[in-house]
């Protein structure tokens, strides 16, 4: 996070992505970097399928680094879902340029189920919104600790 806030400086869009099996769910921010929101879900196919929708939808919003969910255990180790997220990075690095940034999606889905819930989003619509919740709240923790290393490196001499 500490490059990325030297690297993407506001006026350029961040993307959150929370990788799913069967969806990829998908958030951008303001072009301050201030604020997540999230977009239509990517339907998972064949990751070269997958991989192009996603790069559609990353240059269509012009985005500069993206920030994706790594699935960590709540013990803090890795399982074979962090190991796909970061075999998906590395397959995506290949395809383009854009810096991908790791960050730490514990507990996302829950947050985003409780948020939907209180909107009074239905069970039926909350199925299709959970995942671009889920990466809006991972690109929101993301944006928040940018600001706030942004903060400290301004006020340093």
């Amino acid at each position: 996070m500490e490059e990325l806030a030297g690297m993407a400086q506001p006026g350029q869009p961040l993307g959150g992505l929370d990788l799913g099996t069967k969806t990829i769910g998908l958030a951008v921010s303001d072009l301050g970097q201030r604020f997540a929101s999230p977009r239509p879900v990517i339907m998972r196919k064949k990751f070269t399928q997958d991989a192009e929708a996603l790069l559609r939808a990353l240059t269509k919003e012009k985005v500069a680094a993206v920030i994706i969910g790594l699935p960590i255990n709540m013990d803090g180790t890795e399982g074979p879902r962090a190991q796909s997220t970061r075999a998906f990075v590395r397959n995506m690095e290949r395809l383009c340029e854009l810096p991908f940034v790791f960050w730490d999606e514990r507990l996302s889905t829950v947050a985003a189920e409780r948020t939907l819930i209180e909107m009074d989003v239905s069970r039926a619509k909350r199925a299709g919104r959970i995942d671009s919740a889920a990466a809006a709240f991972i690109l929101q923790g993301a944006l928040d600790r940018l600001q706030t290393l942004r903060a400290t490196s301004a006020r340093r001499p």
